[in-house]
């Protein structure tokens, strides 16, 4: 391929989209960035257009295509997951707005079905929480057709942000598997929706989109010269592709927004097209959603989730730890002390490691592995001389002992002594050493930028027939952070940061619930 042509790769985030073109050695050689906004209308509640999704996506294609001179041989997208909307099927406007991936607004319907989660989990892998897209669709279908009359008639599409896309994009009413397995509405066995899961959460069959594999031509797109999509992955799934992950073994850990932990699973599901439906009841321990089918379950406090479907192989199951607030938590620090967070990071490294505060991030809730909707953030042991240096240390603190949470919760399903890296956050080599130290764990960050959009396009490339190097095999000098603090301290404030995570989360009664200890 090397001078024959490029991919053109896309990764549609929460608060930008990339478009990238890969050649033949898998080197970027054109990038584009386009900002994309979000609004709060209300406390926990987070929306975005669809319409200036789309924008974005066409004119960062277009702002690419424009400044490669080789032909382009096909399209990659990546996208982000969760976030959920509804469309006119005749007009193809959106319903309403994009329900974004952090919004919160579904907390109590999820609190009234509580007592459902162990069956959606064995049906679903996924806990009953507002980050999911069923309850979204839910929310937003009672907005525009609380009867259900115009879906009955065809009148309403729903999909995610790539069913979205391509929808508009090629007129296909189509969703990844991938990205259709963090919906909560499709059963994780057959890789099909699920009857039962859609009348639990209001969402008739008729709205949704075909389930296809993560390869595959789409319908060709007329303003991009009759170009067509040949690879569609969410985010994270992307990122563990570029990393060149194939087999289970390797973790890794994508650094934005929130943050996700990843790692394939042993043993696969049957395909879309059969195998039969996960049965119904609940599982013997909700935590830990047990998988027919698959070899090894789910570690507790962790999630189950498809990787991808090469074309007609059965799909691949990963695990995946979700985190609702890193990169959000600088962010807010930021705001909150008038600080750029370049400037806060500057200052996270002048504050000494024995400052004894705690900054437990639990904005909207805590994800993996407490999976608790009712924490609620806390600030602890501050005093008088407590300054910015040290909420940005404690806020940086805060991204590592989560990420560590998870990681922990990831050893049931084999031991994690190395980590892969990504992600804006994970330029950043004192947060990576501080990673590394607090997990005791090696930390491997590679040289490779917009590694969402890499894995969609490599990904394409692989579709095409073109073999394209991943990661490891392109970029082999990996940056590598060996943790450099005593195992016995780390433990110390690995515990101090468990107390702290139980003030945000303890009941009336005292009574914590940790998935990893009980």
């Amino acid at each position: 391929m090397v001078g024959q042509g490029v991919i053109v790769a896309v990764d549609q985030g929460t608060s930008a989209t990339k478009a990238i073109a890969l050649d033949g050695a898998g080197r970027v050689v054109a990038s584009v960035t386009r900002a994309l906004g979000q609004s709060h209308p209300r406390p926990g509640w987070v929306e975005q257009d669809a319409t200036a999704i789309l924008d974005g996506v066409r004119a960062a294609v277009a702002d690419v295509l424009a400044r490669v001179d080789a032909p382009v041989l096909g399209l990659g997208l990546s996208s982000q997951r969760e976030s959920a909307l509804l469309w006119d099927t005749r007009s193809g406007e959106p319903l309403g707005p994009v329900l974004g991936w952090q919004d919160r607004r579904t907390s109590a319907a999820a609190a009234r079905l509580a007592a459902h989660d162990a069956e959606v989990r064995e049906r679903s892998g996924l806990p009953i929480d507002p980050m999911f897209s069923a309850l979204k669709l839910g929310w937003l279908l009672d907005e525009v057709d609380p009867d259900r009359s115009r879906s009955a008639r065809g009148e309403i599409a729903a999909g995610t942000v790539d069913s979205w896309l391509v929808h508009a994009l090629t007129g296909e009413h189509r969703i990844e598997i991938g990205n259709a397995s963090r919906t909560q509405l499709l059963n994780l066995a057959t890789g099909t929706w699920d009857e039962r899961l859609l009348d639990l959460f209001g969402v008739p069959a008729n709205v949704l989109p075909r389930v296809v594999a993560s390869t595959g031509a789409s319908l060709p797109i007329a303003e991009f010269g009759g170009l067509r999509i040949h690879a569609v992955l969410g985010d994270s799934h992307a990122a563990l592709y570029a990393h060149g992950v194939r087999e289970p073994g390797a973790v890794k850990v994508t650094y934005g927004t929130g943050s996700s932990v990843m790692g394939l699973l042993t043993g696969e599901r049957r395909g879309i097209a059969g195998g039969a439906a996960a049965g119904a009841g609940s599982a013997a321990d909700p935590a830990d959603a047990v998988r027919a089918d698959s070899e090894g379950p789910i570690p507790a406090g962790l999630v189950g989730t498809i990787a991808w479907q090469l074309g007609d192989a059965p799909h691949q199951l990963a695990f995946e730890g979700n985190i609702l607030a890193t990169g959000a938590t600088i962010a807010w620090l930021s705001r909150l002390l008038g600080r750029a967070v370049p400037e806060l990071a500057a200052l996270a490294r002048t504050a000494g490691a024995d400052h004894g505060v705690h900054l437990v991030p639990a904005f909207a809730g805590l994800g993996a592995p407490w999976w608790d909707p009712g924490a609620r953030a806390v600030l602890s042991g501050f005093d008088l001389g407590t300054d910015a240096a040290v909420l940005a240390r404690a806020g940086a603190e805060s991204i590592a002992h989560q990420v560590e949470d998870v990681l922990a919760a990831a050893d049931a399903a084999g031991p994690v002594t190395d980590v892969l890296a990504d992600g804006g956050p994970s330029a950043d080599d004192w947060l990576m050493q501080l990673q590394a130290d607090l997990s005791g764990r090696r930390v491997h960050r590679g040289s490779r930028e917009s590694l969402s959009a890499c894995g969609a396009g490599l990904l394409a490339g692989d579709a095409l027939g073109l073999s394209l190097p991943a990661d490891s095999d392109s970029h082999p000098a990996m940056t590598t952070f060996t943790p450099a603090l005593p195992a016995g301290r780390a433990g110390e404030r690995r515990e101090a940061w468990r107390r702290a995570v139980h003030l945000t989360r303890a009941a009336p009664s005292g009574i914590d619930t940790d998935p990893i200890t009980t």
